[in-house]
């Protein structure tokens, strides 16, 4: 059973990673559709666990709950990570599952988690990346009002080849414009 509820938008509910979950990151991590967007090699459970107990790091589980309040049919499909928000600009890691790709649950967990950055630290701005070949991710991003901030060329050798990552950065001023 996945973690504490966090909060909950009208469809996903962000919960807390836990232990337990390291299975469902491990087949997720071995997913191509998953590994090679992301830019992440391979990693064994071990390295999975030791990443999970980054306490630099917000992790959250993306799931979606049972009709009912209380209701155990949780069925977890992404997750969403915020990196170095205890000491810079927070940034941002996602991903779903590819079955579920598609259909707006991301824009709706990446929202979740860009409210609980802006209530829980005291940011300017919120970041993420994605690589340029990742329209999806891209998309996403500039749908939340993401702005691109610069490309770091050749950034990462990703299924075969090097490529872009293109960083973007929302301020809080703009997000706040933007959901008023």
């Amino acid at each position: 059973m996945p973690g504490a509820r966090i909060t909950a938008g009208e469809r996903v509910t962000l919960r807390t990673l836990e232990k337990e979950d390291l299975p469902f990151l491990q087949r997720a991590y071995t997913n191509p559709e998953i590994r090679y967007p992301l830019g992440t090699p391979l990693k064994n459970r071990d390295q999975l666990e030791t990443w999970t107990e980054d306490e630099g790091t917000d992790q959250f589980l993306v799931c979606l709950d049972g009709e009912d309040e209380g209701d155990e049919d949780t069925r977890p499909i992404g997750a969403v990570f915020v990196e170095d928000a205890s000491w810079r600009r927070p940034e941002l890691v996602y991903w779903l599952i590819p079955d579920v790709q598609g259909n707006g649950y991301g824009k709706e967990a990446v929202s979740l988690v860009i409210d609980y950055i802006f209530r829980v630290y005291d940011t300017p701005a919120v970041g993420a990346g994605a690589y340029a070949f990742n329209d999806a991710s891209l998309g996403l991003l500039e749908s939340l009002g993401f702005e691109e901030e610069g490309r770091i060329r050749m950034d990462r050798f990703v299924d075969g080849r090097y490529v872009d990552r293109i960083v973007c950065g929302l301020l809080r001023e703009e997000w706040r414009e933007r959901t008023e």
